[in-house]
């Protein structure tokens, strides 16, 4: 027995994925292969293979106990649109090519619709306190029963209006706010639009002051949550008079920048020559910002010298007490 678990119609997005399962049970265990007929009338089946149309198709299987394969196509075009089909057989001679077609093949289908994805025009408005998001789609696939707006995982509204034209309006000012957000028109398919909001880096020190000891690693830490990313993270410390650039791999310094982080390391911490203030900057598509860290460095007798001063403090104590017991005069003893 063979069977496809995906829904035996699907509608997707050109451009889109899709993926399909299949299970076939049977002893021997039966090989599984794909087949496709697309929607041309004098098309006939052809079988696909892991790589076809130009590596866009993978297949995946696997033979344990049972057969499952799973074939998924990328980046789909309407040539993609048609019928494909499972095949399971465990027959000894399903691959013999000088043997007539005696071979049955246990079979499932599914069909695959790609339609062709419609336009959405978007728009942003800034304001001093507010950015409003719009999305206007024409060519709905088919009827909208409501909208959702998103900004990474987490949805910010939602309704069932059936209108193509969807807005949100968010409060404050647009670099407290910068990211990708995205219109989901509730249809089938599922259609999609983004809008960006797009500020120069907004750079915050992970901690505006650190302090580290004589000889050790001193770590100093910036990020930016803006959007876009950073595409360039420039470390430079502040002189008497000069501000000099720091390079990674220069003397003690290592740079390790991803993304929105940057990460100064200083090893061997030295007081005469590591102390003051260091500049993170960031560059991205939209412009350039930056933040100071101010670094301390102290020394390795730092932690004794509130013992030492106890120490001190009792040494004093014990010589005033001694000085005081010789000085005074002893009582005199009556008879």
């Amino acid at each position: 027995a063979g069977f496809i678990k995906s829904p035996l119609s699907q509608k997707r997005l050109a451009q889109d994925s899709v993926e399909l399962h299949c299970e076939a049970i049977g002893n021997p265990i039966p090989e599984i292969q794909w087949w496709f007929e697309g929607n041309d009338p004098n098309e006939t089946y052809a079988q696909l293979w892991d790589g076809a149309r130009q590596d866009r198709v993978k297949i995946n299987a696997t033979y344990n106990l049972h057969s499952t394969s799973t074939i998924y196509i990328a980046n789909l075009t309407s040539d993609d649109s048609g019928m494909y089909e499972c095949r399971a057989s465990n027959d000894p001679d399903r691959n013999h090519l000088s043997k007539s077609p005696k071979v049955k093949w246990i079979r499932s289908q599914a069909n695959v619709f790609v339609i062709e994805r419609p336009d959405i025009k978007t728009e942003l408005k800034i304001t001093s306190d507010k950015v409003t998001l719009t999305c206007n789609m024409s060519g709905a696939p088919s009827a909208i029963e409501g909208h959702e707006w998103k900004h990474g995982d987490k949805t910010l509204h939602t309704d069932t209006d059936p209108e193509a034209l969807t807005s949100y309006t968010i409060d404050g000012k647009k670099e407290e706010h910068s990211g990708v957000y995205e219109c989901v028109y509730k249809t089938t398919p599922v259609i999609k639009g983004q809008v960006n909001i797009s500020v120069a880096p907004q750079v915050v020190a992970y901690k505006k002051s650190e302090h580290g000891n004589e000889g050790d690693t001193g770590v100093l830490v910036c990020k930016s949550p803006s959007f876009p990313l950073v595409s360039e993270w420039t470390w430079n410390k502040n002189g008497q008079r000069v501000s000099t650039p720091i390079i990674n791999g220069s003397g003690r310094y290592i740079i390790k920048s991803s993304g929105n982080k940057t990460e100064l390391r200083i090893l061997k911490l030295s007081i005469e020559e590591d102390m003051g203030d260091y500049h993170c900057n960031a560059t991205n598509a939209e412009g350039s910002g930056g933040a100071v860290v101010n670094l301390r460095v102290r020394s390795r007798l730092a932690a004794l010298w509130p013992f030492l001063g106890i120490v001190a403090e009792v040494l004093v104590l014990v010589t005033i007490i001694f000085i005081y017991e010789k000085r005074r005069k002893p009582d005199e003893v009556l008879d």
